[in-house]
């Protein structure tokens, strides 16, 4: 069986580099090329040493002969690539966080309009997907909780799209709103965080960081944490080649990779 030839869009960041290193290292994965806003066309010498691949920063010039496009960038470029790859029959992976319900309603037409596999997901490490998961299994127990995320400092949004999968996701197993009570003086403005349907969200920014998510539930007398760490960006990359797998099988949009797990 011939491997799966990938395109990483976003190469030069660090999960693209991370994402690039791991098709090196899968046998049915293959390395197709490259694009980066910010590169110099020309090639792209692998981290494995076996070699190189052709570069752009234009997406559409490394196209020839892929399969899949993972794509680590933002939600514009995110956007972008859904459109371009598309169009030329290209199936895509998107780990891009930002994304709206536009580009997801815009993801599906593409889908079904080119007959290509789009997978978007806001968090790849299984660890992160189990935890939205447990967090709509235990949320109609408890009538109270708080999120806490922190990430690098780097990191463009916030909260993260996985604290608010996880928000969401208790919402809908509580069946509606927590109880977030107000300091009666809130000596610092926003202390206590943003606020989602009753569920109080702080996010941290910091160096030394990669990706933390801690939901604690609160009622009479006791409390549940659900905590998940990514420790490297090693940790989200079973994830991607699951995505880059199932983006393959067949032309459809698939949200979120609990739909791969079977969650």
């Amino acid at each position: 069986m011939e491997p799966i030839r990938v395109v990483v869009h976003g190469v030069l960041g660090r999960m693209g580099q991370q994402v690039l290193a791991t098709v090196c290292g899968e046998a049915d994965l293959q390395p197709a090329g490259g694009a980066d806003a910010a590169a110099e066309p020309g090639s792209l010498p692998l981290p494995d040493g076996s070699g190189a691949v052709p570069l752009s920063n234009t997406l559409e010039e490394v196209l020839d002969g892929a399969q899949v496009v993972v794509d680590f960038t933002n939600a514009e470029g995110a956007s972008s690539v859904m459109r371009v790859a598309s169009a030329r029959k290209v199936n895509v992976v998107i780990g891009s966080t930002g994304l709206t319900d536009t580009h997801i309603a815009e993801a599906e037409n593409l889908a079904q309009e080119h007959q290509v596999g789009i997978v978007i997901a806001p968090n790849f490490a299984l660890g992160a997907v189990l935890m939205i998961h447990l967090a709509e299994v235990a949320a109609r127990f408890f009538d109270y909780a708080e999120l806490t995320e922190v990430h690098h400092e780097a990191k463009i949004d916030a909260p993260s799209g996985t604290a608010l999968a996880i928000a969401r996701a208790a919402v809908a197993g509580k069946g509606g709103k927590f109880t977030a009570p107000k300091a009666e003086k809130e000596v610092l403005p926003g202390t206590r965080g943003g606020v989602l349907e009753g569920i109080s969200i702080h996010s941290g920014r910091m160096p030394g960081r990669v990706a933390h998510h801690e939901l604690v539930f609160g009622t009479l007398g006791q409390t549940l944490t659900i905590r998940h760490d990514s420790i490297n960006r090693e940790s989200f990359m079973p994830g991607v080649v699951m995505a880059i797998h199932e983006a393959v099988k067949g032309p459809g949009l698939t949200v979120g990779l609990d739909k791969i797990m079977g969650l």
